[in-house]
């Protein structure tokens, strides 16, 4: 079956929109007549990364609550009144046949007043705690595909669909042997590889632990792919060039991921849903740092889950600064443990999530 029109609504985090846009592209290549239009909430980086991806939007006049004391947070229930009948006019013109929500507040206007006009909708959690525009739309969905096992505990068991998380081409299905990882980075393959990464905009606890064990680290000829952040960026090339850390490599963004995962031996990293799934599909080895102000502390509810299977390692934000280091050493060295996280992850790894996720829109579209 075709569809003719689907609608993909939600974003405020990239956690959120690059799955959206994963599923869109599932959704070209299964059926390319499909017209694909995204909602998102105004001023949020949906309304920059979805166009450059080469999909329409539309934006909400919506955001959530702010934190402490925000005279903006009066406003929110005539936003919320606004962005439903916005919701609703778009729906009305747009005509699909199924909405997608992939978790944010414009997800939530669009999937409720969707399934009210008695359209199929599809919702996609990302995390192992769900947010709460999701368990708000798990009464109106008719399908939730989730990442995590034991999920019946938030959502009617009827409907859950686990598909995984939908994971970039090229670290799923395209990921370099070590060799090519090496040598794009230029790394000696007689030296272990640690890979460390916080995120687009970098982490304090994860660079400031990096600082802290550098001198070790190179003691031990650990090679180090450093991805700091912008904010970190220069302290950390200072800090590389003075001391003459040859085995340490900076960089503010590593594009090429795929290598880099291909790489390490051990990955350090946040506990994102997206970052998490590709570990699993890579199989690396990892030390997860949860960032303790996610919402609901959803990061830390992710890494438990690899960690109660032995999948990987958990250390706090707290501790990271002071313990990171010690705690690479033991692990960078030790082939069976490495290897054992590697294989207890890997079986945990949801491929062709995206597809399959595609095949549940299409089933209820029917």
């Amino acid at each position: 079956m075709e569809l003719k029109k689907v609608i993909i609504s939600g974003g405020g985090t990239g956690g959120h929109i690059f799955p959206a846009i994963a599923i869109a592209n599932a959704l070209k290549d299964i059926s390319p007549g499909t017209e694909i239009l995204f909602v998102g909430a105004k001023g949020k980086m949906e309304m920059e990364k979805v166009p450059a991806a080469g999909y329409n939007i539309v934006g909400l006049d919506i955001r959530g609550l702010q934190r402490g004391l925000s005279l903006s947070n009066l406003s929110i229930p005539f936003r919320l009144i606004k962005a439903i009948w916005q919701a609703r006019k778009i729906i009305n013109k747009f005509k699909p046949q199924a909405i997608v929500g992939v978790g944010g507040y414009a997800s939530a206007a669009v999937a409720y007043v969707g399934a009210k006009s008695g359209i199929p909708v599809l919702v996609q959690e990302q995390n192992s705690y769900p947010g709460k525009t999701n368990r708000f739309l798990s009464k109106y969905a008719s399908r939730i595909c989730v990442a995590y096992p034991d999920m019946e505990r938030f959502f009617p068991a009827s409907k859950i669909v686990f598909t995984g998380n939908p994971v970039r081409k090229e670290i799923e299905h395209l990921l370099p042997d070590t060799k090519q990882g090496l040598d794009f980075f230029k790394l000696d393959s007689s030296k272990p590889v640690l890979l460390v990464f916080g995120g687009s905009q970098g982490a304090k606890a994860l660079n400031e632990g990096v600082e802290n064990a550098l001198a070790a680290w190179n003691e031990k000829n650990i090679q180090v792919l450093w991805q700091t952040g912008n904010s970190f960026y220069q302290r950390a090339s200072e800090l590389v060039s003075n001391a003459a850390y040859d085995n340490v490599y900076v960089y503010e963004f590593i594009r090429e991921m795929n290598y880099a995962y291909a790489a390490a031996d051990l990955v350090v990293a946040r506990a994102g849903a997206i970052t998490i799934s590709e570990l699993q599909v890579a199989g690396k080895a990892s030390v997860l740092v949860p960032l303790p102000t996610a919402a609901e502390n959803h990061q830390y509810k992710n890494a438990e889950q690899l960690s109660k299977r032995n999948a990987a390692l958990i250390l706090s934000n707290d501790d990271c600064p002071e313990k990171l280091g010690q705690m690479v050493l033991e692990l960078i060295d030790d082939k069976n443990a490495l290897h054992a996280l590697e294989t207890r992850v890997k079986q945990m790894a949801a491929f062709d999530a995206a597809k399959t996720i595609v095949s549940e829109i299409i089933a209820i579209a029917k």
